[in-house]
């Protein structure tokens, strides 16, 4: 993932000859280029947070259709590698597309009562195309430095290729490696499930902005992961490359709509220091 600037030096090494393109060490204006965070109030985040809940009823209130379309350009900001943004979120507002991904949402009481639907397609398959259209943007605002044009030349079709059949990812491996027993090494992606996981933890993301956002509006979001992939890609006409991640129904929680206490183990199972 993209790392933040720290005003500290990055001690990443040199990698292929590439160099800072890939540590990541230089920003597409410079290392001179800051943004002022704005204020955020840390118990109003706290309450969004705490607050979102899987909601399996909703009440007959509809949501304002200016709310949906913020709600999708936030999710749009969810950070993701590379900045290749490979994610597609699908809108489902046509009646008879609706029901039909109903159905294939096993008919269950979170999509039958839901003010909107809203399927989340990771898009592994695009990593070219995006990169193309972030560098382009890079040198139509003239913000890319030398640094940032190679990391998309060289880097991207390095790390995130594999070639057909995974050839060129079955050669990476051995290599990656070796080059890993001497150096830190960005390692992994050498086959297409490899991609696939990439790009489903990246539109992973955006679900979490996208019912955090609802959230903030007063309403809220189910994802779900019962559904029947086949039935909702032949509904959205998707292509092969493409893999649905979930589906998120929106709308205002209904009484008994939460079926329970928030129920989560205890935190020491999976907070560690070291």
């Amino acid at each position: 993932m993209p790392h933040e600037k720290t005003g500290l030096k990055s001690k990443a090494p040199r990698n292929f000859g590439l160099g800072e393109e890939l540590s990541g060490d230089d920003g597409p204006i410079g290392r001179d280029y800051h943004e002022t965070p704005e204020f955020v109030d840390a118990h109003a985040a706290e309450t969004l947070l705490r607050s979102r809940r899987s909601i399996r009823s909703f009440t007959d209130r509809p949501i304002p259709e200016e709310v949906v379309r913020n709600c999708l350009e936030l999710a749009l900001l969810a950070p993701n590698s590379s900045n290749l943004q490979a994610w597609e979120f699908y809108w489902v507002r046509q009646p008879e597309k609706r029901r039909a991904l109903v159905e294939a949402c096993l008919s269950q009481k979170a999509a039958r009562t839901a003010a909107e639907l809203v399927v989340c397609v990771a898009r592994p398959d695009l990593y070219r195309r995006n990169a193309k259209l972030v560098r382009e943007q890079l040198e139509q605002h003239q913000v890319s430095s030398k640094t940032m044009l190679a990391y998309y030349n060289k880097v991207v079709p390095l790390v995130y290729g594999t070639g057909p059949l995974s050839l060129f990812g079955f050669l990476k491996r051995p290599l990656f490696s070796l080059i890993g027993c001497f150096r830190p090494m960005v390692r992994g992606l050498y086959s297409k499930k490899d991609r696939e996981m990439w790009a489903v933890k990246t539109s992973a993301l955006g679900c979490e902005n996208l019912m955090l956002a609802f959230r903030a509006h007063g309403f809220d979001t189910c994802p779900m992961e019962g559904f029947d992939e086949v039935r909702v890609r032949k509904i959205l006409g998707l292509p092969r490359g493409a893999r649905v991640t979930m589906v998120v129904s929106a709308g205002e929680r209904a009484v008994g709509g939460v079926y329970g206490p928030q129920l989560r183990l205890p935190s020491e199972l999976f907070l560690f220091e070291t």
